[in-house]
């Protein structure tokens, strides 16, 4: 009997004893795994880190446009200006050399007819605005209240259409490889943002040109607007029109005269 019961006895120990190691392996068990899921979040973390290279990895989704277009419009107007005095300073290094520097009647003519040079003459302004903020009538696009690229496209090619010999939109020399784009509630010429009034100047003969004007059907149809809706729009004969050389990049390094 007392074999049995220290047997007994001993039974609720060994069951006691063989919880405590499962309960030491599984404790075991957690540690390990929780070092394991710690370091790869670690790991994680780096990996982003060094994927930004000290950046959001989340855009802005909300950025301005208009701001972004404005700083790039900055940018571009500082690199035209560059350009513009390395020309001038490459034609006074050409002018130093009359066999090389000197230019024939020829290429004149190409350079005046590509924008190059600086003209002056008579000629006619057209100036387009916005309607004004108050005018909304209700049910209507007001995106149709705002001079829009094509707008300033029909007027451009009314002038040409009329004899234009030369033109500029706010100030910047027209040439063949000029593109204007509306980003947002602004317009884009050769890489720099215009607000309204938009100022489209021509020199050429004032009646041939305000025929042209007359005779689009595009200017007519933005002047039922300007009647309807407020929009803007002036067309008045100038004396005397002074306009720069394009100084831009033309993107052309090769021409070829048809024919």
């Amino acid at each position: 009997m007392g074999i049995r019961r220290t047997i007994a006895d001993r039974v609720p120990r060994i069951r006691e004893n063989i919880g405590r190691n499962q309960l030491r392996e599984r404790s075991a068990k957690g540690r390990v795994a929780t070092v394991l899921v710690c370091v790869l979040a670690g790991l994680m973390m780096t990996v982003a880190s060094l994927a930004a290279r000290g950046t959001d990895l989340r855009t802005d989704r909300n950025a301005d446009l208009r701001d972004l277009v404005v700083t790039q419009g900055e940018r571009n107007t500082e690199l035209r200006d560059e350009s513009e005095e390395l020309r001038t300073e490459i034609g006074q290094l050409g002018g130093e050399d009359t066999d090389s520097g000197a230019l024939t009647d020829e290429v004149r003519e190409a350079e005046e007819a590509a924008g190059m040079v600086p003209v002056s003459g008579p000629g006619v302004r057209v100036t387009l605005t916005d309607a004004p903020n108050e005018i909304k009538p209700p049910g209507l696009d007001e995106d149709l209240l705002v001079v829009h690229q094509q707008d300033i496209q029909a007027v451009v090619n009314a002038l040409w259409a009329g004899g234009a010999e030369a033109m500029t939109i706010q100030g910047q020399r027209v040439i063949a490889t000029t593109g204007i784009k509306c980003v947002g509630n602004t317009v884009v010429l050769h890489g720099v943002p215009y607000a309204p009034p938009y100022v489209i100047e021509a020199i050429g003969p004032r009646d041939e040109l305000f025929s042209g004007l007359a005779d689009s059907e595009a200017v007519q149809i933005y002047r039922q607007y300007v009647e309807v809706y407020g929009l803007g729009y002036t067309a008045d004969a100038v004396g005397e029109l002074d306009f720069p050389a394009f100084s831009g990049s033309t993107g052309i390094e090769l021409a070829r005269a048809s024919g």
